[in-house]
């Protein structure tokens, strides 16, 4: 009863003649189109927001009216209206999802000055884009009428779907690469901030001291604590702050460590030698388990690509005797 009276609806749908129009379709394919292009492009607020600074430190009061009129016609009036519609889109999205996309930002490290309204935009848009294509492509091959409405709402829903999961799984993914590297280089780092604080630095400079000599994903959250503090910000607070952006456990156990000894008053270089000694043996330790799972993985290279060959090399050119020898036994 419930396929027939969807299979009816899908049919009444299809029959509406301005929904399968290929000028319908081409029309909501170029709004996806722009939506996701406003989506992803700079807004250059940075470039703007620097240039109006330069300007007036140099007494030159009108730099505004100059930056807004430099732009084109689209920047200035077309493009805000469409990331507020954007934005306006990823609103409708409940809270505790918007707190997650927030949190993934973070450890991806805001990758594009994406915001949550953004990427909550770019899944509706991607969702509407992939299923709307579909059928546009279907109905562009002629299609539409001889496939089964059934298969159609699925395979469009399926491509809908994965649209709507797309700009998550890339979030994701960035974050993931992002909390390795930081991982990665958590051993380094320590041990030169621990060097550097024995050498008579204070934490500080040791964190200043560090990012001048790497760049990588953990020297851009140790300059931002070391900005942070600069502009008054509280060091535990800041570096509290550095471990909810990550969230890597590796550096929030450090943190947590670091604030416990500055408020009990224990060194600063001991718990920097502890805890960089600490980091080493986790990371011999991660090592040895990774090296013992070599072994495992390795069994489906064994079983499926290096055997076969092995067995085609030593097999083969037997293979045709043994064809002549059954073939004399059938005779």
């Amino acid at each position: 009863m419930v396929t027939e009276f969807v299979e009816e609806l899908l049919q009444a749908i299809w029959s509406v003649p301005a929904l399968t129009s290929p000028w319908t379709f081409a029309a909501l394919t170029g709004v996806a189109f722009a939506f996701l292009w406003f989506a992803v492009a700079p807004s250059g607020a940075d470039v703007a927001e620097e240039s109006r600074l330069r300007g007036y430190l140099r007494g030159r009061g009108d730099i505004v009216e100059d930056a807004e009129f430099a732009r084109s016609f689209l920047r200035r009036a077309l493009a805000p209206a469409l990331r507020n519609f954007l934005k306006t889109l990823g609103s409708l999205t409940p809270i505790q999802d918007v707190q997650r996309v927030q949190q993934r930002l973070s450890e991806a490290g805001n990758p594009g000055g994406l915001t949550v309204p953004d990427i909550l935009g770019l899944q509706i848009l991607l969702m509407i884009f992939l299923g709307g294509g579909y059928l546009a492509i279907t109905y562009l091959m002629g299609n539409l009428g001889t496939t089964a409405p059934l298969t159609l709402a699925r395979n469009g829903g399926l491509l809908a779907l994965l649209g709507f999961l797309a700009p998550r799984l890339w979030l994701r993914s960035r974050a993931d690469a992002r909390k390795r590297e930081i991982v990665r280089r958590f051993s380094d780092a320590l041990d030169l901030l621990s060097v550097s604080v024995d050498a008579g630095l204070a934490l500080d400079s040791a964190m200043v001291r560090v990012c001048e000599r790497w760049d990588n994903a953990l020297t851009e959250e140790l300059n931002r604590v070391v900005r942070e503090i600069r502009v008054g910000t509280p060091r535990n607070v800041a570096l509290q702050r550095m471990a909810e952006r990550t969230g890597v456990p590796e550096l929030s156990t450090f943190v947590g460590v670091l604030i416990q000894s500055s408020e009990l008053g224990v060194s600063i270089a001991h718990t920097l030698h502890t805890q960089a000694a600490q980091v080493r043996l986790r990371r011999r330790q991660r090592a040895e388990e990774l090296a013992h799972q070599a072994s495992v993985k390795m069994v489906f290279a064994l079983v499926f690509l290096i055997f076969p060959a092995l067995l085609v090399v030593l097999l083969g050119p037997g293979v045709p005797r043994i064809f002549e020898a059954l073939g004399t036994m059938g005779g």
